[in-house]
């Protein structure tokens, strides 16, 4: 059961707009100096309070925390190949918002993802080893992608960044359906948002809300 226990010094949407704000001085190649120094080291020795959430891809061009600017202790980040959620990201994601209490949660995808690109390599043959978990939870996005082209008369297999956006909205449905998650952002307490990260722009694109029943 979700209980939030202190106020938050920034709304869902200041946090967000927070985010969003370092992220265009990161793209502008015009950052602030994070806070890495040793006093705030030592500040968070006793706890952490960070701003959000954020679940992303384990590629080494996406670090939220460069992304958006951000120092030491401001960003909970939680990152697996292909930013899927299964049961252990989930446990992860309801330790940031039941105990930290943060106001937002991002789920960030980024074009040219490898992780994709292979699930769309390998639809519907059989994929071994531990990869397979992540190949197969992207699957659906993939079915996604295509049914929205077929629906357009298109009967082309999805484009990969195409595929990056569905399995954001695809993530976010996951995650939006854990029912302390679902609780927290139902009280108004906790912001969920999908976005897409840019490798060349630098820039992140929040996805706009559309339907996630089947997820």
């Amino acid at each position: 059961m979700y209980h939030r226990d202190q106020v938050p010094v920034l709304s869902p949407a200041e946090v967000l707009n927070k985010l969003m704000e370092g992220n265009r001085r990161f793209a502008a190649d015009a950052p602030r100096s994070a806070d890495v120094s040793a006093s705030r080291r030592t500040s968070l020795v006793p706890a952490q309070h960070p701003l959000a959430a954020i679940l992303t891809c384990s590629d080494s061009r996406v670090a939220p925390e460069i992304l958006f600017d951000q120092g030491l202790g401001d960003l909970f980040v939680v990152r697996v190949a292909g930013n899927v959620a299964d049961n252990m990201v989930l446990g992860s994601l309801e330790y940031a918002v039941a105990h930290l209490q943060v106001p937002l949660l991002m789920v960030l995808g980024h074009d040219h993802c490898g992780a994709v690109t292979a699930a769309c390599a390998h639809e519907g043959q059989t994929n071994e080893g531990a990869v397979s978990h992540v190949l197969n939870a992207i699957q659906p996005a993939i079915a996604r992608a295509a049914s929205h082209l077929q629906a357009q008369g298109v009967e082309a297999p999805p484009s990969v960044d195409a595929v990056v956006l569905e399995n954001v909205v695809y993530t976010m449905g996951v995650v939006q359906k854990n029912p302390l998650i679902h609780e927290a952002a139902e009280s108004g307490a906790l912001l969920v948002v999908g976005a897409v990260y840019g490798l060349l722009s630098g820039l992140v694109t929040v996805v706009e809300p559309r339907p996630t029943a089947d997820a």
